[in-house]
């Protein structure tokens, strides 16, 4: 009969037989996720410690309602619906 490790070894053959189209993706998604935990584990030990950068703040202004340049992909007020 068939010993743990002669199993886990077909096991392991068979699953990369099947799975050899998906292979290539599922090494880059693990890829991207562990980069991911890294950052999140860095930036966990920084706040932890004190040394995470300061928040930045960005001044800003207040426009009065209609004083503005539109949105892109809107249209002025009174302009037709059909050129």
């Amino acid at each position: 009969m068939f010993g743990l490790s002669e199993l886990a070894i077909i096991l392991i053959v068979v699953i990369a037989v099947i799975g050899i189209k998906k292979l290539p993706e599922l090494t880059r998604s693990a890829g991207k996720a562990a980069r991911i935990l890294k950052a999140e584990a860095r930036a966990a030990k920084d706040e932890e410690a004190g040394t995470a950068p300061a928040p930045r703040v960005v001044q800003g202004e207040i426009v009065p309602p209609g004083t503005g340049t539109p949105p892109p992909g809107t249209r002025p007020a009174g302009t037709p619906d059909h050129p």
